[in-house]
């Protein structure tokens, strides 16, 4: 960072300006834990009767605090550090399923900002109603992939409709996709002649040049069919560097699951939108209950889960992961 030339790149600048913010508050973490043990540990030594109340005290509050940095130990996957890519996709449904997906999306981006994570929307496709058809989002931050591969799957959510006059229940689906973003993949490269690039009018915010100019790219890698877009970024150059290098992390991906079937470390199992394959159910009507089908976790606070509260699920994901290996 002390590098003349470190904004240069200012895509990487604040990555690496991220990075070094979250090694520092998990350091100072670990500091102040331990400043706070050595002085109970002083308090103790003094064998002072009147100090029993608030040796227990400060022996009950490090102990939870604690337990919840035991929750760090849990991320023991290769990729688990890396940043992610994460895509969420309506299922059938039309408007309600559009509305699902932007309901997700809001969810993520809460349960991001919380943990101090930057939250960066890559290509979104809207509603033409309401809603999001589909978002791909890219999340910087330490352990980003670790926290959101549990999200990965069909999100199942059950409703009365807002967009039904007649107030019927609905069951709406939404795929979620993440992948872990690799930094270094100049070993994998891609034959120009199996892309298709299209460029288009980019959409949404981004300044000036928002429907003006062909800014927006689209990679389609042919024999894969696997495709991905960009449109945040200003010019169209970078947004085809951020799309091959999302290509790029997807198809390496690809690789480590042939080699991996059986353990489907990275993407879990790739499934349709559609009834029978959820990962997880929202019930709004006629009980509120969220459940998660994988681990059995569960919890009836529905709305504090869709405003972002999703530590339960995830811990109980790790966990669940980890007994498998």
């Amino acid at each position: 960072m002390a590098m003349a030339d470190f904004w240069v790149d200012t895509r990487r600048a604040a990555d690496v300006s991220q990075q070094t913010a979250d090694l520092r508050r998990e350091i100072e973490t670990w500091e102040t834990l331990h400043k706070e043990l050595e002085e109970l540990m002083e308090l103790e030594r003094l064998d002072d009767s009147s100090l029993k109340e608030e040796i227990e005290g400060k022996t009950r509050d490090l102990v939870e605090r604690f337990s919840r940095l035991e929750f760090q130990t849990l991320f023991s996957g290769e990729h688990d550090p890396s940043n992610a890519i994460i895509a969420i996709h309506a299922g059938s449904g039309g408007t309600e399923a559009n509305d699902w997906t932007e309901m997700l999306l809001r969810m993520y981006m809460r349960y991001v900002e919380r943990k101090g994570m930057r939250i960066d929307v890559l290509s979104e496709s809207r509603g033409e109603e309401a809603g999001i058809k589909s978002v791909m989002l890219r999340v910087v931050g330490r352990y980003a992939f670790g926290y959101l591969k549990s999200e990965a799957g069909v999100h199942r959510l059950v409703r009365i409709s807002p967009f039904d006059a007649e107030k019927m229940r609905h069951t709406t689906f939404a795929l979620v996709e993440v992948l872990p973003e690799f930094e270094n993949l100049k070993e994998m490269e891609i034959d120009p002649k199996d892309l298709r690039i299209d460029t288009f009018l980019a959409g949404g915010h981004g300044g000036q040049s928002v429907q003006t100019t062909y800014s927006a790219v689209r990679v389609v890698h042919i024999p894969t069919g696997i495709t991905v877009s960009c449109q945040n970024e200003r010019s169209q150059l970078q947004n085809k560097e951020t799309a091959l290098k999302v290509l790029k992390s997807k198809l390496h991906q690809l690789a480590l699951q042939e080699q991996r079937k059986e353990k489907q470390a990275l993407r879990g199992e790739y499934t349709s939108a559609e009834w029978g394959n959820q990962a997880r159910s929202y019930v709004l009507h006629p009980y509120k209950l969220v459940k998660d089908h994988r681990t059995d976790f569960e919890t009836a606070d529905a709305q504090a889960v869709l405003n972002g509260e999703l530590d339960g699920f995830v811990e109980a994901y790790l966990r669940w992961s980890v007994k498998k290996l």
